[in-house]
């Protein structure tokens, strides 16, 4: 029996039904394992020809039954929330299920492709270099439990390839920045930048940002390095054509834009003047706050990934395009 079918967990997620959506447009036998519950989600997999869908709870049973179809896991199923504090949600959903497909994907030669996130690089205070080493990865402080989840799946999977241990034929982490796109809607309070501001921007109204408390940065001028999803999307098929290539990567464009830049082009894309106005940042959120992320991608480009990555402005345009009626 062939090896034909790709497991995408998450795969009604933001992330996750970007790629579904372009694996699907390539033909390939995509099974997605998701929580759809009774909102709006589904509809993110509505225009993507799906060979099954399942739910966590039945993973499982369902991987035992077709190990031998399994070509690839791509996990991109987790707990994302900044904001969440329920620190055993974390090790349930981002620690205990990625450790135990990985070792599935290991036992069972497939390959596994699977989120890590630039969360784990904390305030930045230990640079954005996505090394392999595990002292540079133990060097990390991430600021919340999400990132702190992240970050010891990274140390176990390097901690794995380091002594030798069995492992997935073909593995990659994404170290994923700060992305924005379509199908990201039901992310609530932790939808990107964008998607939160266009309905004020569209209508006129406006904009608010946080207040820097950093004297380096003006009001507006913390940086990100914002990505497009289908650049994070273009990273995973370039991987899943070359299972040769494996390895922990940072994906972001490479070039850090202050929200001044995203709220400007927001409003160029809707047509209207930028209207912003600054209200102080929430004392919780002060100490996990970041006011600089650049991805360094030396280590993407030195692999083989030659495609480039959206502008802001561009990418911002192709979005709202997808969203306005």
């Amino acid at each position: 029996m062939s090896r034909s079918l790709i497991l995408v967990t998450g795969g009604a997620g933001f992330i996750g039904s970007n790629i579904v959506l372009e694996l699907a447009n390539t033909g390939a036998r995509v099974v997605v394992c998701d929580l759809l519950r009774s909102a709006e989600k589904w509809r993110n997999l509505a225009a993507a020809r799906v060979h099954d869908v399942i739910r966590p709870d039945a993973l499982r049973e369902w991987l035992a039954r077709h190990s031998h179809q399994m070509e690839a896991v791509v996990h991109m199923g987790a707990i994302s929330s900044t904001m969440e504090t329920d620190v055993d949600r974390f090790v349930a959903t981002n620690i205990r299920l990625t450790l135990d497909l990985w070792r599935w994907c290991a036992d069972h030669s497939g390959r596994f492709i699977y989120a890590s996130s630039a969360a784990t690089y904390g305030d930045g205070s230990a640079g954005f270099s996505d090394q392999q080493h595990p002292d540079a990865l133990a060097a990390l402080r991430p600021l919340n439990p999400y990132g702190w989840s992240k970050n010891l799946v990274d140390q176990r999977v390097i901690s794995d390839v380091v002594r030798g241990e069995p492992t997935a034929p073909q593995w990659a982490g994404l170290k994923f920045f700060n992305v924005y796109g379509p199908n990201e809607g039901h992310k609530g309070v932790m939808r990107s930048l964008v998607s939160k501001i266009y309905p004020a921007v569209e209508a006129g109204e406006p904009v608010t940002l946080f207040k820097s408390h950093n004297p380096r940065y003006p009001d507006g001028g913390q940086l990100r390095d914002f990505v497009y999803v289908k650049d994070c999307v273009a990273v995973v098929m370039w991987l899943l054509r070359n299972p040769e290539k494996s390895g922990l990567f940072n994906v972001g464009t490479g070039i850090a834009r202050s929200f001044l830049d995203l709220v400007n082009a927001v409003s160029a894309a809707v047509g209207r003047p930028p209207n912003i106005r600054f209200i102080e940042t929430p004392a919780a959120l002060r100490a996990q706050y970041q006011y600089f992320t650049q991805a360094d991608i030396a280590k993407l480009r030195l692999a083989g990934f030659t495609a480039p990555f959206h502008s802001l402005e561009d990418g911002v345009q192709d979005y709202l395009a997808s969203v306005s009626p």
